[in-house]
C-alpha cells in the first residue's frame, strides 16, 4: 500500500529532520524507527547543493521503510537567493522521487507577511503547482507561518483559502505570548475541526508546550516532533519518546 498522511486511524508521530548532510539524516531515521516514528518530515532547505539530487532523495525516502515522508523546501538556509519558481521545481522533483506530502508555502510566488498571498496571479500559479504535484501522485500541505497571535476569524480565513487552493492538509503556525493565548489557540483547533473539510495542523510558537503535545488529540492530523534536539532542530517540537509517553498516558482513560 502506498504511504499516505491521509485517512489515518490516529494522528501520526512525524519526526522532523533538519540536518546538514544526508548521513546525519540517515542516522536520525535509523534511531527514530525503533522509538515509534510513524512518519518523517525532511526539510531539504538545510542540505547543501551537493546533496540536492534525485539519487540522494530516493535513498532517504527508501530508508524510512515504507513510512510516509513530508518534505519542505523553504526559502531560508541553503535556499537563500533562489526564486520561488526554482523552489517550486525542487518540490516537483521531490514528488517525482517519491515524497508523500509536499509543503507549498501559502505565499509562494508572492511574499506576504502572514505567508498567505492574496495576489491573483500568484494564487493561479499555486493552484497549477498543486495540480502538478497531485499528478505526480503526491499529497499537498499548504503552510502559513504567521508567527504572531492571530484572532480566530483570520485563522479560519487562512485555512479556508488553503483549502480552496487545493491543499490536502492545511498548516497554520501562529504564536502564544502567555497561557491565556495558548488556551485561545487550543479553542481554534476545535473551530478548525468543525469548519474544515480537510485535515489540518494548527501549531503555535512561544508559550506552546501544551498545544504541541495534546493538539493532535484534539483534532490536529499529526505531531511534529524530533528524535533529539540539536543546533538545527526546532526547539518547540517535542522529543518523540516524550510525546509518545504523553499519548500513552492519555490512552489509559480509553
Amino acid at each position: 500500500m502506498k504511504p499516505t498522511f491521509l485517512n489515518q486511524d490516529r494522528p501520526l508521530f512525524t519526526v522532523m529532520i533538519q540536518r546538514f548532510t544526508p548521513d546525519e539524516a540517515f542516522d536520525t531515521i535509523k534511531k527514530a524507527i525503533p522509538e515509534g516514528a510513524d512518519a518523517f518530515g525532511i526539510q531539504f532547505e538545510c542540505f547543501g547543493k551537493e546533496y540536492r539530487n534525485k539519487e540522494t532523495y530516493k535513498k532517504l525516502f527508501s530508508a524510512t521503510e515504507g513510512r510516509p515522508v513530508y518534505v519542505t523546501n523553504y526559502r531560508h538556509n541553503n535556499n537563500e537567493g533562489k526564486t520561488d519558481e526554482e523552489l517550486a521545481e525542487g518540490l516537483v522533483e521531490l514528488a517525482e522521487c517519491g515524497a508523500t506530502l509536499i509543503d507549498v508555502m501559502g505565499d509562494m510566488f508572492c511574499r506576504h507577511p502572514q505567508e498567505l498571498t492574496d495576489d491573483p496571479e500568484a494564487i493561479k500559479k499555486q493552484i497549477e503547482l498543486i495540480d502538478r504535484l497531485h499528478a505526480k501522485g503526491a499529497e499537498v500541505l499548504m503552510s502559513s507561518h504567521v508567527l504572531k497571535y492571530t484572532e480566530p476569524e483570520r485563522v479560519l480565513e487562512i485555512a479556508k483559502a488553503q483549502e480552496a487552493r487545493g491543499a490536502d492538509i492545511c498548516k497554520i503556525v501562529t504564536y502564544a505570548n502567555d497561557d491565556i493565548e495558548q488556551g485561545e489557540n487550543l479553542k481554534m483547533i476545535a473551530m478548525l475541526k468543525k469548519e474544515l473539510k480537510i485535515p489540518f495542523l494548527y501549531l503555535c510558537g512561544g508559550n506552546c508546550r501544551v498545544l504541541r503535545r495534546i493538539g493532535p488529540m484534539l483534532g490536529c492530523t499529526m505531531w511534529l516532533c524530533v528524535q533529539e534536539h540539536h543546533e538545527l532542530s526546532t526547539k518547540a517540537q517535542p522529543v518523540l519518546k516524550n510525546v509518545r509517553a504523553v499519548w500513552e498516558n492519555f490512552r489509559d482513560y480509553e
